[in-house]
């Protein structure tokens, strides 16, 4: 009996470890000359959330201290990266909801910079999905998130590259964005070994993750936050981040 009861604990507790395991999955991959790690989130299953300040309303700044936050409830930090441009006080500057709560509205207009580089889009989260919208159509739906960021450029357009981005670019840089499937329930966290264009960045997500829509977060700050392969980027203090809670 006690044997029996051993043999169901075992059980019990391997697979546990097989559901937490698989919660996000990410690998190191190689496209095109490049080199990538891909890390994949069910959007319908995971607790996937935006986090910008604590509870004394000051920016988080490091994974570090999300995770130590969290710890608090007894929950970790599986996954995080980076997710959104930001100004120099680290707050977004674009539209960013967080459980619900505005900070910033949306900017339709195009501006300087990779933010201002038109289309640019929205990675929206709600509690079964998770959906890269473009801004302007974003904005005419009248779509609702309980967390949203905003970003540019658009990497990917309903199944199109965009269109500013040049094959023989000569702009290298380190990058992460995000792609969503139609149905909202894959979500591809990306971000290069290397330094990569826009255009080998939006490629990697069009052909090879087979993604109709995909966002740039950011290129010289691009973090990632993967404790099962054993990495989590240290730097300066970064604004909006996107993570798994556990």
């Amino acid at each position: 009996m006690i044997l029996r009861a051993a043999v169901a604990l075992a059980a019990f507790c391997l697979g546990l470890s097989a559901s937490v395991a698989a919660a996000v999955e990410c690998r190191d991959t190689s496209y095109d000359g490049s080199r990538y790690t891909i890390c994949e989130v069910d959007a319908g299953k995971e607790e996937l959330r935006l986090f910008l300040r604590n509870a004394e309303g000051k920016p988080y700044g490091h994974f570090a201290a999300i995770d130590a936050d969290l710890g608090k409830e007894g929950k970790s930090l599986s996954f995080a990266t980076n997710a959104g441009m930001y100004h120099a006080d680290r707050s977004p500057v674009g539209l960013y909801v967080e459980d619900g709560q505005q900070e910033m509205r949306l900017v339709p207009n195009a501006g300087p910079g990779n933010f201002g580089l038109l289309p640019n889009g929205v990675f929206c989260i709600n509690e079964t999905r998770a959906d890269v919208i473009e801004t302007l159509k974003f904005r005419d739906s009248g779509a609702s998130c309980r967390d949203a960021t905003q970003s540019g450029p658009m990497l990917v357009i309903d199944g199109e590259l965009h269109p500013r981005f040049l094959p023989d670019s000569t702009s290298y840089y380190v990058r992460n964005g995000v792609g969503t499937s139609a149905d909202g329930q894959r979500a591809v966290f990306v971000i290069s070994r290397n330094a990569v264009t826009f255009h080998q960045f939006g490629s990697l997500f069009r052909d090879y993750l087979k993604l109709p829509n995909a966002l740039y977060f950011d290129g010289n700050i691009s973090r990632l936050h993967a404790p099962q392969m054993g990495r989590s980027d240290a730097g300066f203090s970064m604004g909006p981040v996107v993570g798994v809670v556990e």
